[in-house]
C-alpha cells in the first residue's frame, strides 16, 4: 500500500487534526500513514495506530516562521523530515497543513526540482459551475515571477489536467483583467507570447469569471496574484454560506423553502468548501506533495492523504517531468 509522510505538528489544529485526519484516512484504506513529530504529543491522540508509524522530531516550522529562518534552523523539523523520508524513499508523498513557504523551500532545498522548472507552483482546484474543476496556478508560492515561470505553469497545469483530472485537451488561460490581446501588463503580454507557440490547447487571456463559469480547465498567474484570487474566493464562499444560515430562520416561508432546498445546499456547502478536496499539489518538485490549508480539519487532512495517494498512483510526478523535458524550448525562456 502507499505509505505517505504527513508533517503532524503544520497546521492551526495540529497535531490533533493532522493525527485524527491520519486514522480517518487509514480507517478507510486510503494509505498507510507515517506520523512526523513530537511523539510524546502524538501517541497519546491515537486511538487506532493500525497502519500509522510514528518518527519523532525535536522541532516543527511555526506557521509565522519566515521561510529562509526555518530553512536554516528548522533541518530536524517535522516537515523537513517528511521530505527526507521521501527523498529517501521510504514514503511516497508527503502531506502538511504547516506553513506554506516554509514548505516549498524545504522541498526545493530536500527534493530538488526537475530541470526545465525554476520555480515549482502551488495548483489549487476550484469548482466551477459545470460540475468540473478548473485549475489555478500559481496560487501563492511565488509572488514575483517572470514570464518563462508562468510558461512554465502553464505546461505543469495541462500535464495535470490531463494525468488527474481526465481531461484530454486541456483548455489553458492567462489570468488577465480583460479578454483582449491589448489588455494585461507586461508580465501577461510576455506570457501570452512565449505559451501561445507551445504545444498547448492554449485559448488566451481569461478573466477570474471564466474561472467559475468552467470556461478554462488551467488558469496561470503569478502567486500574488493567485493567492489574493484563492483568498477573495474563499471569503465570498464563507460570506455566502453564513448569509444562509443567518437568513433562513428568520421566518417560517423562509425555512419551508429551505426544507425543499436543502439538498441544494448540502450540495453547495460541499462543493466550496476546501476540506473536500484535502490539500494543493506543489507542481515541479521531485515528488509528490501536497500543502493543505492552514485550517485544515480532520477530513481535509484525510482528503489530502487520498489525494496525495491519487498523485502517486496516477504518476502524475513523472508525467510532468516528461513533459518539461520534451519542451526544449523552456530551456531558452527559463530566463525571461
Amino acid at each position: 500500500m502507499v505509505k505517505i509522510a504527513v508533517d503532524a505538528m503544520g497546521g492551526d489544529f495540529a497535531p490533533h487534526a493532522v493525527v485524527k485526519g491520519a486514522e480517518l484516512a487509514c480507517r478507510e484504506g486510503l494509505a498507510n500513514v507515517v506520523l512526523l513529530g513530537d511523539e510524546n504529543v502524538i501517541r497519546p491522540l491515537i486511538g487506532n495506530s493500525e497502519g500509522i508509524e510514528i518518527v519523532h522530531t525535536p522541532t516543527y516550522v511555526e506557521m509565522d516562521e519566515s521561510p529562509s529562518t526555518a530553512l536554516r534552523k528548522k533541518r530536524e523539523s517535522s516537515m523537513n523530515k517528511a521530505f527526507e523520508l521521501l527523498k529517501e524513499d521510504k514514503v511516497q508523498g508527503v502531506v502538511t497543513a504547516g506553513n506554506s513557504g516554509a514548505a516549498m523551500a524545504f522541498a526545493i532545498f530536500t527534493l530538488g526540482r526537475f530541470q526545465s522548472v525554476d520555480r515549482p507552483a502551488i495548483a489549487t482546484l476550484n469548482p466551477n459551475v459545470k460540475g468540473g474543476i478548473s485549475i489555478l496556478l500559481d496560487a501563492g508560492g511565488n509572488v514575483d515571477c517572470k514570464p518563462g515561470h508562468l510558461a512554465q505553469f502553464a505546461v505543469m497545469g495541462d500535464v495535470f489536467a490531463r494525468s488527474v483530472l481526465g481531461i484530454e485537451a486541456p483548455r489553458v488561460g492567462i489570468l488577465s483583467n480583460a479578454a483582449e490581446e491589448t489588455k494585461g501588463n507586461e508580465l501577461t503580454r510576455e506570457a501570452h507570447a512565449i505559451v501561445k507557440d507551445l504545444d498547448l490547447n492554449y485559448i488566451g487571456y481569461v478573466e477570474g469569471m471564466d474561472m467559475y463559469k468552467g470556461n478554462t480547465d488551467v488558469v496561470v498567474t503569478d502567486g500574488f496574484v493567485g493567492n489574493v484570487v484563492l483568498k477573495v474566493s474563499e471569503g465570498v464562499a464563507e460570506v455566502l454560506m453564513t448569509f444562509f444560515k443567518d437568513n433562513i430562520g428568520k421566518s417560517l416561508r423562509r425555512k419551508v423553502g429551505y426544507f425543499f432546498m436543502k439538498d441544494v445546499f448540502k450540495e453547495l456547502r460541499r462543493r466550496v468548501d476546501f476540506s473536500e478536496y484535502g490539500g494543493a499539489p506543489l507542481l515541479g518538485v521531485d515528488g509528490v506533495c501536497v500543502i493543505c490549508h492552514g485550517r485544515s480539519n480532520e477530513k481535509a487532512i484525510k482528503n489530502a492523504i487520498g489525494m496525495a495517494k491519487s498523485f502517486v498512483e496516477k504518476g502524475l510526478n513523472d508525467a510532468i517531468k516528461e513533459k518539461m523535458q520534451s519542451y526544449q524550448s523552456l530551456q531558452r525562456i527559463k530566463e525571461r
